[in-house]
């Protein structure tokens, strides 16, 4: 997708790079962001594409296709590299929650799921931290379930 907006005001901006940047797309240049073709992402960008020209600017999608083999590793390597960072946050904070009460893991652990949620509606390449994530919150939540378990005696 191309597009390009006012400078002013600023929030449409704001805007459209907040739902750009959860969407997880690649920055190909200045207005200029790609993701996988599906039907899903097409009808993400018809809508981000709608909310700039109701903005004021302007709006294309395209299909292509990277050159060479080469560039379509170094794109989606790129992409997957950002999602390993987003479950290296969850993974550590999965880790730090685990020497908290029971009822702030609970919290977190909630907290967690919807992250990894969140996170993997935007994993087109998923990295191998993802499965480190998963583990991590899966371990905290069983921990939780045990803790509640032994405090009460019974089953939740």
């Amino acid at each position: 997708m191309t597009y390009r907006m006012p400078r002013d005001p600023s929030a449409p901006r704001v805007a459209v790079w907040r739902r750009l940047q959860a969407l997880g797309v690649a920055q190909l240049g200045d207005g200029l962001v790609a993701l996988p073709a599906d039907a899903r992402t097409r009808e993400h960008f018809d809508w981000i594409a709608e909310q700039v020209r109701q903005a004021g600017g302007t709006a294309g999608l395209w299909l292509s296709q990277p050159a060479s083999f080469a560039q379509e590793r170094e794109l989606a390597t790129g992409m997957a590299a950002d999602r390993a960072r987003e479950y290296q946050d969850v993974t550590a904070a999965a880790h730090a929650a685990a020497a908290l009460d029971a009822p702030e893991r609970a919290k977190i652990v909630k907290r967690l799921r919807a992250e990894l949620r969140r996170i993997g509606r935007r994993d087109y390449f998923p990295p191998r931290e993802r499965d480190d994530a998963h583990t991590a919150v899966t371990g905290l939540a069983t921990a939780e379930l045990h803790a509640h378990t032994t405090n009460t005696g019974r089953q939740p």
